[in-house]
């Protein structure tokens, strides 16, 4: 508790607002308020179960980003999982949070309500040993997520190769975090100012995939931690950027983060896996080298060729602003569908599933808020 309680001390919390406010007042002004967008979904959840946004003066403003790994995941990646499901002889193992995400035909719950085999694991040695356990089934892992859960994903792969356990297969959509932010950049319609790093991802990876942004766009990012005392320093640490013009990548969660990441995790990931030539994103399409396939001494464990032609479905419903608030131009309250035909129980987008979603936490924090819109 005494961790925790360091980094929600409520007389911290006020000097930084103090900090901020001062410091905010003193930047330029601009006919828009100064956008910060929190890369990480987890930061999103944190910013609103602690009321962050509010707590900001009125120059600044927090952008909700693409990384959360549920939110991205795309339409054609769920039908993939549910036809696996369905596939005699076949156990689909999923992330729980993966599991109410909508397809075109439907969610991994109700081809499980329907009879399919899906099975919720925590993570890929949970499947591994399901694989161990049930040597008449083809176990396949449902494999998603950015750089964080890459490393576990390689090493459960890495493990049933020598075992030689032929029947553990992988669907992978591991996504890699630099391609989103790169669109998002190109894109001259969104106007941020600096990035909240994500600070998971910078676990494994280190700052490279940051680096392009203050050496190509001269815009600055912190890698923050997830309490309301991280959050705040990193916003701090911002507006000394903006301030002084400055544009360069600073670790604000140095108990965790370093520059140069986890070496081991790198190379486990770098034998297992290479990028894909282009990956399909929820909300923002199809990016070249955004996400991770098998190489080819682990193509026997390749969940995709099991799979049949998946024949055309009705798409996602066109009113549905999962696209843009992902890229940062909408805030869920201003989607036609939210609160209204899409909430938890019953989700129209990947935004309103994962407890990371920008969506879901709107709901959770600030549904009175949305009501008086």
């Amino acid at each position: 508790m005494k961790y925790i309680d360091e980094f929600r001390d409520p007389s911290v919390v006020r000097n930084l607002v103090r900090a901020i406010e001062k410091q905010a007042a003193e930047l330029p002004v601009k006919d828009l308020p100064w956008q910060i967008m929190e890369v990480c979904g987890g930061h999103t959840h944190a910013i609103f179960r602690f009321g962050l946004d509010r707590l900001l003066p009125d120059n600044l403003e927090f952008v909700h980003g693409p990384g959360c790994p549920v939110c991205v995941l795309p339409q054609s990646v769920i039908d993939q999982a549910v036809q696996l499901a369905r596939r005699p002889g076949t156990l689909l193992c999923s992330y729980g949070d993966a599991m109410r995400v909508p397809g075109n035909r439907g969610s991994l719950l109700a081809a499980r309500a329907a009879g399919a085999a899906v099975q919720v694991v925590y993570g890929p040695r949970d499947a591994l040993e399901l694989a161990r356990r049930h040597p008449d089934k083809t176990v396949v892992f449902l494999a998603i997520g950015f750089e964080t859960t890459a490393p576990a994903t390689a090493l459960a792969l890495r493990s049933a190769r020598a075992e030689g356990l032929s029947n553990f297969r992988a669907l992978s959509h591991l996504v890699l975090i630099e391609p989103p932010l790169r669109a998002l950049l190109a894109d001259p319609g969104l106007r941020i100012d600096g990035f909240i790093g994500p600070g998971h991802v910078s676990l494994v990876t280190g700052t490279a995939p940051f680096e392009f942004i203050p050496a190509e766009y001269r815009k600055p990012l912190v890698i923050g931690g997830f309490e309301p005392v991280d959050l705040l320093q990193s916003v701090l640490m911002l507006l000394r950027q903006f301030a002084r013009d400055e544009a360069r990548i600073e670790i604000q969660y140095r108990r965790a983060a370093t520059p140069g990441g986890n070496r081991a995790a790198q190379a486990a990931v770098s034998e297992v896996f290479e990028p894909a030539p282009q990956s399909d994103w929820r909300g923002l399409g199809l990016l070249p080298r955004s996400g991770l396939q098998l190489r080819d001494d682990y193509r026997d464990f390749d969940a995709l060729p099991l799979l049949d032609v998946v024949d055309d479905a009705p798409g996602q419903d066109p009113r549905c602003g999962c696209a843009a608030v992902l890229s940062g131009k909408m805030k869920p309250v201003q989607c036609p569908l939210f609160g209204r035909e899409c909430t938890p129980k019953d989700p129209r987008g990947a935004l309103m599933v994962s407890s990371e979603g920008a969506c879901a936490a709107w709901y959770q924090y600030r549904l009175q808020d949305c009501a008086n819109e």
